[in-house]
């Protein structure tokens, strides 16, 4: 399944999740990519959106590849299945936990407009882009449990089947339009996959605001 933009990707999700009898109150899309996504179905559910922002620990000799992930306020994700596969010096993930909570408070300062958005006792749909190893997702979900969210639900366009099994285990419900064995990575499922500019998200979380504010 091929979309034409997030937007696109966005708009079709909604419309799938409504056409589930999918509910929720809050819609929280994961920067930036994420965003974009949960702008349009947020749109099409006339709900809140608001973002949790996270990030990806990766591996000191290959960034790309992640070995957790860090959800505001303080959700620290580890997978052992990839630190025993692929040890990491204490100090050097130390450092990078450092680093990346930095950018968790940095990002939330920019993001959230009016404040972290309250959890507590509401369902809240959590949207990515895609969902290759549900890393970041996985921390999202332990995040927003902690925060006394009442339902958690993740979606996204598409996923690895790898990522929908291990997230059930986290989540209440996981959503995907498409998913897949074979899933290499998200940027192969979409015809334009430009990266999203920090003032991107900030207007799409503006013109929310307006819009259900």
């Amino acid at each position: 399944m091929i979309f034409a933009s997030r937007q696109d990707a966005g708009q079709q999700l909604g419309r799938f999740l409504r056409d589930r009898g999918i509910a929720a109150d809050l819609i929280l899309g994961l920067p930036r990519g994420g965003v974009v996504v949960a702008a349009a179905v947020a749109r099409e559910f006339a709900l809140p959106l608001d973002v949790l922002v996270v990030r990806k620990i990766g591996h000191p000799m290959q960034p790309e590849f992640a070995v957790g992930a860090l959800a505001e306020p303080d959700s620290l994700f580890l997978s052992e299945e990839s630190l025993s596969a692929y040890p990491v010096a204490r100090e050097d993930l130390d450092r990078i936990v450092a680093e990346e909570t930095i950018r968790v408070r940095e990002y939330g300062r920019r993001f959230h407009l009016s404040g972290m958005p309250a959890f507590a006792g509401k369902t809240v749909l959590v949207v990515d882009d895609g969902l290759a190893t549900g890393a970041t997702a996985e921390a999202a979900a332990i995040s927003a449990r902690k925060l006394s969210a009442k339902h958690i639900i993740i979606t996204a366009p598409v996923a690895s089947t790898h990522a929908v099994e291990r997230l059930r285990q986290v989540a209440d419900g996981v959503e995907v339009l498409s998913q897949g064995i074979d899933f290499q990575a998200v940027g192969q499922y979409y015809d334009e996959f430009f990266q999203t500019s920090d003032e991107e998200v900030i207007e799409l979380l503006r013109e929310a605001a307006g819009r259900t504010g």
